[in-house]
Formats: structure tokens, sequence, C-alpha cells
């Protein structure tokens, strides 16, 4: 599948855990995405930071992979985040996520150790010498610890063959601006920080990758349906409409905020797991409210 085909909107997946917390809990994970598939999302992306994929052993991280690109059954593009700590583990599960058929990769240079960028040249390299799909490069100082220059992520373009497509996250409008300027409009970009949707579609971005469309997936088709159709009015009008549950999301925590919310919509899917702690009460009030205004 070419990076040219994924566009729009990309909805990440929770993965929802028994009510222990101690196994994945497939049914619920199949509802979540028969529902945003349903809904219209022009792609998934399981195991990202909504799917808690850091925080999953490697059993369960191929379970919910298998499953995920089994039940979206080419519906939609899957992009499977396979980040890992080292480049071997990372590897694995690129390797695994290619064999069960995922359409692309997600990759996130995670580190305990600041890495120099020859060596994240080097992980991406070696990433890509092993599979055959299209590998998403994800920028996300705030998960990751490693924040990529624009430069940077254009030498990786550059010499990783099918590095085809980036998701910037680091919520600086300018690194877009640069990325399509600098790439000469030739490097496919996504928007990864849900407040800077409107600003980046402006600056360009082929799609935006969101938890959101677990809550509000129509407001976040019908905003990039305005972009297309060049209604910039409109397009402001539903981007300001959804801002302040977008903001929400992202301060209260990804898994925390959409686990609380698929649950106020009738999806249980459990808690997060450990170390965080599911929405308070008062957030959970405060997220009812913001949904109720959106209905």
């Amino acid at each position: 599948m070419s990076s040219t085909t994924i566009h729009g909107i990309i909805g990440y997946t929770i993965t929802p855990f028994t009510a222990q917390g101690e196994s994945v809990d497939l049914d619920a994970l199949g509802r979540s995405i028969d529902r945003l598939i349903d809904s219209g999302v022009h792609a998934i992306a399981p195991l990202g930071s909504t799917g808690e994929g850091a925080y999953l052993s490697d059993a369960e991280w191929d379970q919910v992979a298998e499953f995920s690109i089994r039940h979206v059954a080419k519906r939609v593009p899957t992009i499977v985040s396979v980040s890992d700590l080292t480049t071997a583990k990372a590897v694995r599960r690129a390797r695994f996520a290619e064999a069960q058929g995922a359409d692309a990769v997600m990759v996130l240079p995670t580190a305990y150790w600041k890495l120099s960028e020859a060596e994240i040249l080097a992980h991406y390299r070696a990433i890509g010498d092993s599979i055959g799909v299209p590998i998403m490069l994800y920028n996300n100082p705030a998960t990751s610890g490693t924040d990529m220059s624009v430069d940077l992520i254009l030498r990786i373009v550059k010499g990783v063959e099918n590095v085809t497509m980036v998701k910037e996250s680091t919520g600086d409008i300018q690194r877009m601006h640069q990325l399509q300027r600098l790439g000469e409009g030739q490097v496919p970009f996504y928007n990864g920080c849900n407040p800077l949707a409107l600003e980046a579609f402006a600056a360009g971005a082929k799609g935006w990758c969101t938890a959101a469309t677990n809550l509000i997936p129509q407001l976040n088709l019908d905003l990039y349906q305005a972009v297309l159709e060049n209604d910039l009015s409109k397009a402001r009008e539903l981007f300001y409409r959804q801002l302040p549950l977008l903001d929400f999301i992202l301060k209260g925590g990804l898994p925390a905020t959409i686990k609380a919310g698929l649950r106020a919509t009738g999806l249980e899917s459990g808690d997060p797991r450990l170390p965080v702690f599911p929405l308070s009460e008062a957030g959970r009030d405060q997220l009812q409210g913001l949904l109720n205004t959106l209905r």
C-alpha cells in the first residue's frame, strides 16, 4: 500500500482490559474497532499511546496486533505502532505486524539514554531494512524523550526508502510548515496534536491521527470534509466547537480520557493499566459535560 492512500481521519484504538486489568478484552476491542470503521474513519492505528502499547507484555502486544489487523480486515488501512525501547524489539514488532497484514507501521524512537542523530537514523534504517511495508515516522518528544529536527526527519526519509510519511506531534506548527517547505511538498505529513488540527490542515497535513474519533468521530470527519471543500468558515466553526474536548483529552491523558468517554457512551473497556490512573470523578463529570454540549 502506498502512503498516498493513507489520508484523512486516522482513528487510534484503545486496548480494553478485563475488570481486574489482568488480560485484554478482545470482544470490547472488536466492538471499538467496528465503531470507528462504521463512523467512517479513513484508517485505524492500534497500539499507540491511546492503545497503551508501552504497557503490554510481548504476548499481549502480539495478541492485540494480530486481532486488530484481522478484525479490520482491510476495510480501511491499518497502521500499527511498533515502537519499543530497543531496535531489536522494534524490528521484531515490525516484522510481526507486516506478517499479520498491516498496511503500514508507525515508529517512535523511544529512548532511555538520549540518542544521537546517527543512532536515530540507524534505528529507522534497521527497521526499514527488515520490512517491506511503509513506515510512518512519528515525532513526539513528550512521550519518547526524543525530538527530531526537521533536518533529521528529512535525512531519514531520504536515507530509508520505506519511511514515506511523517506524524508530527510536537505541538509546533512551524515544524509542519518546515516539512512542507523543505520537503518541497513531497513528504506526506500527518497531525498528531489535537489542538493543532485546523492549523495543520492549513499547513498541508494529509491527515489527522486522533483518539478523539472514539468519542466525536462525526465532528472530526466533518472538519476534514470542510477542509477538502476549502470551506474555511465551516472548518473554523467545526474546529472551535470541538476544541474544548480536544484540549481536555490532551491534558487528561489519552487512555484515561478515552476509556472514561467510551464508558459514558456505553462501551466498557476497563481502566488504564497502572501506573496510569483512571479519570477522577471530577474529570468524568467534566468530560460528560463536554460530551453533552456536542450532542
